[in-house]
């Protein structure tokens, strides 16, 4: 990869996510052949986590272990990074600990923070600004299933939030067609739309609509998140009224095309965002994006830490 670092879909070239899908292919069918990679071996992967996650802790984990190398969870309690340590003096030591560094966090100032002061790769696991795994993932999953990206039709329902952001940047990158359909205040904020029209080489495949149904009709997938993000939770109250009206559900699909795939990056909050008849559909490609972020992950860090060695 050109870039040391992941800190936003913007680090990446198209050249490298070309090549990170075409590793996370390797990876998966040597998986899934029980074919035993230890290519990390003898490597660390540093996990601090201000913010929890099941998914993202056990498929980096999981991810090291079945590559070889070893992973260290780090909670905010471990290190309360910027108040019992600045935030360079934490990336100065575990550069000298480890040979990659996963933050998962709030301020994405934090993410930008710690790499610049880091010498080893870092990669955003999560930040309130944007979560690039998650995009790579989900685009790889669509392209896993459709069989080419070339033409695609993604409609996000809901919060203009990381998730939606990122999924903006990473279509507008392949050229991949993305509505969004949210509630007043809730949208992609401005300054994000306009980047995403920069990125794209055709402005029009990005596009903040109010109605549902028509940010769906046509589209090959419709992805929804969760109305209440972490750290929101002292909106719910006025979130689940405001999103009212943007529920992923068989009324809504009925305005779909047939055979559309339904994503969501999960955790689901089944009866809000999300219906049980949808989410557990034959449509519904929730668990594989969910496993491939295993793969795809192993791919980022064979090809970060690797690239840094200069040994892949």
């Amino acid at each position: 990869m050109n870039n040391k670092n992941l800190v936003t879909i913007a680090d990446l070239s198209v050249k490298d996510i070309d090549k990170l899908f075409a590793l996370t292919v390797r990876m998966k069918e040597s998986h899934k052949n029980k074919q035993t990679d230890h290519s990390l071996a003898g490597k660390t992967l540093g996990m601090i986590f201000e913010k929890s996650s099941m998914r993202t802790r056990v498929s980096f984990e999981v991810a090291m272990t079945q590559l070889g190398g070893h992973a260290i969870y780090l909670t905010k309690q471990d290190i309360n990074l910027g108040e019992r340590e600045s935030i360079k003096d934490v990336a100065a030591i575990l550069s000298r600990y480890v040979d990659c560094i996963a933050i998962r966090t709030f301020a994405h100032e934090t993410v930008t923070e710690l790499a610049s002061h880091s010498s080893v790769p870092v990669i955003n696991a999560l930040s309130d600004y944007t979560h690039p795994c998650q995009a790579l993932t989900d685009l790889y999953t669509i392209k896993e299933k459709i069989g080419r990206l070339d033409g695609v039709k993604l409609a996000f329902v809901g919060d203009g939030n990381n998730v939606a952001r990122s999924l903006a940047f990473l279509c507008a990158k392949l050229e991949v067609s993305f509505k969004i359909a949210s509630p007043e205040n809730y949208e992609l904020p401005l300054e994000s739309l306009e980047i995403a029209k920069r990125i794209a080489k055709t402005s029009s495949c990005i596009e903040q609509l109010r109605d549902p149904v028509e940010a769906i009709k046509d589209a090959d997938i419709i992805y929804t998140d969760t109305w209440i993000s972490m750290g929101r939770e002292k909106e719910s109250i006025i979130r689940r009224k405001d999103f009212k009206g943007y529920q992923v559900n068989g009324s809504l699909l009925a305005s779909a095309k047939e055979g559309v795939f339904i994503m969501h990056c999960l955790p689901a909050h089944r009866g809000e965002e999300i219906t049980d008849e949808v989410i557990d559909s034959p449509n519904s490609i929730v668990y594989d994006q969910a496993e491939n972020r295993l793969h795809l992950q192993k791919a980022l860090l064979n090809l970060l830490i690797c690239n840094e060695k200069n040994e892949y």
